[in-house]
């Protein structure tokens, strides 16, 4: 009886180490934006999701960058260019294809720090977190917990383009900013509070620019440096490769992924990133395209070769869809 209740434990504690060793699969895109053509089709009672419902779905957390604040309240600020502001019922397109969604971006604030403390109440209630901004500026900082299938992720959120009025303060709400030291701080504190992979979701580059800049690129590796895992990021409206450091990927830019307003190939396409990750940390890795319509509907491009890559790589690899 001993020995079959010693064989019972052994099994009991394998099943168990097999089950916390079981990969988790994460998706990213990069700017979706509901107000404009998105929103009226959202208002026609179109889907601007519909044709990657399925990848999105096929995904144990998804994750996006929302670039426009969700809310009734608040008024356009008077030195945007562009200011966004989309309606409460386009998160019905988000529900169940979204877990969480980014608001460390240059558009949250762009209706007013009303309309932004709105439209995180509204994500809460509609049962999608966020992160990278919050009602204070210790819970823009703070990062979201992801706990799947035994792993500890801590996604982090940050944005440095203009402008910083958006950012939030001791007792004021808005976005997290990416001062370097501060950065810095808040992956060391993820990894000491448990994290197995920190992963920093960036805002940041200039808009239109094929090549990441120098700074993106220091920023990417300080963070590396600093015990994040990867580093994935957005805001440029086009894609911008991918690479490695200290083995480490490097997303630079996912480019947009619900987005009207415009005209050339390279910024109507963006990329849906797939990770797949354990305790190790980066198992492999690909992207799939997307172009965008005139209404700012992501496509499927069948036949697209796009960045990929596994555990080991020294190189980014191109895949085929």
């Amino acid at each position: 009886m001993k020995a079959f209740q010693a064989c019972l434990l052994c099994a009991v504690l394998l099943l168990g180490q097999a089950a916390q060793a079981e990969p988790v699969r994460l998706v990213f895109v990069g700017d979706v934006m509901l107000d404009d053509g998105p929103g009226r089709t959202i208002q026609a009672g179109g889907d601007p999701l519909a044709h990657f419902a399925a990848a999105l779905k096929d995904a144990d957390f998804t994750v996006g960058n929302l670039e426009c604040p969700v809310a009734t309240t608040g008024k356009a600020l008077d030195n945007k260019i562009y200011a966004f502001r989309a309606r409460p019922q386009a998160l019905d397109v988000l529900k169940g294809r979204f877990d969480a969604l980014a608001v460390s971006n240059n558009h949250s604030g762009d209706y007013g720090q009303e309309a932004f403390v709105e439209t995180l109440d509204l994500l809460d209630k509609a049962g999608i977190r966020h992160f990278g901004g919050g009602k204070n500026l210790t819970a823009a900082h703070a990062p979201l917990w992801v706990e799947k299938k035994g792993l500890r992720i801590a996604l982090l959120g940050y944005n440095e383009f203009k402008p910083r009025s958006f950012e939030a303060g001791a007792d004021w709400p808005g976005v997290s900013w990416s001062e370097d030291s501060q950065v810095v701080a808040d992956i060391r504190a993820a990894k000491a509070a448990g994290a197995d992979l920190v992963i920093p979701f960036m805002h940041w580059g200039w808009e239109r620019e094929l090549q990441p800049t120098e700074r993106q690129r220091q920023l990417a590796r300080t963070m590396i440096d600093a015990g994040a895992d990867l580093v994935i990021g957005g805001h440029p409206h086009i894609t911008q490769g991918a690479e490695y450091y200290q083995g480490k990927l490097i997303v630079y830019s996912l480019g947009n992924f619900v987005f009207d307003g415009f005209e050339t190939p390279e910024t109507r396409r963006g990329w849906l990133l797939r990770l797949t990750v354990d305790k190790s940390g980066l198992i492999g890795w690909d992207t799939l395209a997307a172009d965008m319509d005139n209404a700012g509907t992501p496509h499927p491009v069948p036949g697209a070769r796009t960045p990929c890559g596994k555990a080991g790589d020294k190189a980014v690899r191109m895949c085929g869809q």
